[in-house]
């Protein structure tokens, strides 16, 4: 009995008790991730699970029925129980549900991968955030942290349409942060990012951080961080680093552009969506620099997969094209009542969960200009970089962001440090003040995206450069 034939009984069970249609995936998951703190370690987790989740369509309505064992027995039991559940939503018809178009497809993906992050010796990664948190202590820094986190995933699907696809993988990361108390405040300074850097890639992503070249300077960076000046406040020229750009792309772009957030489907955790489907193709969304791709295939990004989970080939598209928005996240179903020939953005994080639409890798398209050239272009400004707090309306319209670590720029040069750093806007008018656009792109990664209930953790991508707007708010209060 192979994982392809769990799924394939689950799915002719499901069509035996009056599905239309019926997907099934069997996913195998392991996961790993450890914490220190001022050079010891506070916690190692690691996990293992395996199941089979199984759609079926009856009717206008779907059920889902998930069962953590891989037996033939369990495959049909689940096939059977999502046709039962999608029968009894079918009794309370809803409107006619279509699926786009997929080509069924038997097909092999792997993600890149030099060293297999859980063949790594433990003792190796203990010793790497031992070392690096120790160096931050001594330093200074009165909380030095420092975490990674592994993920390693098979997946089997099967359709009653014929898709048969199986897909292996692995994603790891790691970061470290320097926090340090001062009178009445705390600063706090990370690196690659407040989070980390993740990748659909092996351990060799983490050995690329060289995360201890950076331990003093971010210490020393938090240290100066509490006697610098606080962010004017004021509106002026904003320079945003690729890091914080990847977070304004997730929140006031990626969400926004879900189709089930659109058609008011999904307002869990993140709200639905101030954009109107009729307005598809004639938006202003930003500037003309401003081209925001969905694209899974960005080697190593964390949103990257070779199918996505009802068995779509993982596909380029725009999202905004020259300012003007052209393109969502969708599903097959989601997509069919929008009107579209497309989809391509559905995934669960995990058996147990129903697939929904998710950010893959959204990014901007790199522009012309340097991080050096765009500071030398301003007359007066701030550099603001690594994201330190996020809040935006459950439309994903009106935001305000701060930032760990804020330079003034005069006459064209970086001056003086700045601590407590924001900026607010509103998300087509921000985008569209977007007067230059870095070339060199970073492909950052957010393994904490929440959605759904039950909640779903997302893992996704955003390739960015460094990038300048005219005319913002800064140094809100409140």
């Amino acid at each position: 009995m192979t994982q392809f034939d769990v799924a394939r009984i689950a799915v002719e069970a499901a069509l035996a008790a009056g599905a239309r249609y019926a997907d099934a995936r069997v996913m195998h998951r392991r996961s790993e991730s450890m914490n220190a703190r001022n050079g010891d370690i506070e916690e190692l987790s690691q996990d293992e699970d395996a199941g089979v989740g199984v759609r079926a369509l009856v009717g206008s309505s779907w059920g889902f029925s998930a069962i953590p064992d891989l037996s033939d027995l369990s495959g049909r039991k689940a096939g059977e129980m999502a046709a039962a559940i999608a029968a009894a939503s079918a009794s309370v018809p809803g409107p006619p549900a279509d699926l786009v178009p997929s080509v069924a497809a038997t097909a092999s993906w792997s993600s890149p991968c030099e060293i297999d992050p859980l063949s790594v010796p433990l003792s190796d990664k203990g010793d790497l955030l031992v070392s690096v948190t120790a160096a931050m202590h001594a330093a200074g820094a009165d909380q030095a942290e420092g975490v990674y986190q592994v993920w390693d995933t098979l997946k089997w699907f099967v359709s009653s349409e014929g898709h048969r696809i199986d897909q292996h993988i692995r994603e790891c990361g790691a970061g470290i942060s320097a926090t340090v108390i001062g009178d009445r405040e705390t600063q706090r300074r990370s690196y690659p990012s407040y989070r980390g850097q993740y990748g659909t890639s092996g351990w060799e992503l983490v050995h690329s951080l060289d995360l201890a070249a950076h331990a003093e300077r971010i210490t020393d960076e938090a240290k100066a961080l509490l006697t610098a000046p606080v962010c004017p406040a004021g509106t002026t020229t904003l320079v945003l680093g690729s890091e914080q750009m990847a977070l304004q792309i997730h929140e006031s772009v990626g969400h926004a552009i879900e189709l089930d957030r659109i058609l008011g489907w999904e307002a869990a955790f993140a709200g639905t969506s101030w954009l109107d489907l009729t307005q598809l193709g004639a938006l202003r969304y930003g500037s003309e620099l401003m081209n925001i791709t969905i694209d899974p295939t960005v080697p190593g990004a964390l949103g990257s997969f070779g199918f996505d989970d009802e068995g779509t080939a993982a596909t380029v598209r725009h999202a905004v094209r020259d300012g003007v928005w052209v393109g969502v996240l969708a599903g097959r179903d989601s997509a069919a009542v929008a009107g579209l020939d497309y989809a391509g953005s559905v995934r669960s994080d995990g058996w147990a969960r129903l697939p929904m639409v998710r950010i893959t890798n959204v990014g901007l398209q790199p522009g012309p200009h340097s991080l050096d050239e765009m500071i030398a272009s301003t007359d007066d400004g701030i550099l603001m970089d690594i994201n330190r707090s996020w809040s935006i309306d459950d439309k994903r319209l009106n935001f305000q962001f701060g930032c760990e670590i804020g330079w003034e720029i005069k006459s064209g040069k970086l001056g003086r440090m700045l601590k407590n750093s924001t900026y607010t806007g509103i998300g087509p008018q921000f985008w569209r003040s977007m007067d230059m656009l870095g070339a060199e792109v970073v492909a950052w990664g957010t393994p904490n995206c929440g959605k759904g209930q039950p909640g779903q953790t997302g893992h996704t991508g955003h390739p960015t450069p460094p990038a300048r707007f005219a005319g913002v708010r800064v140094g809100v209060r409140a």
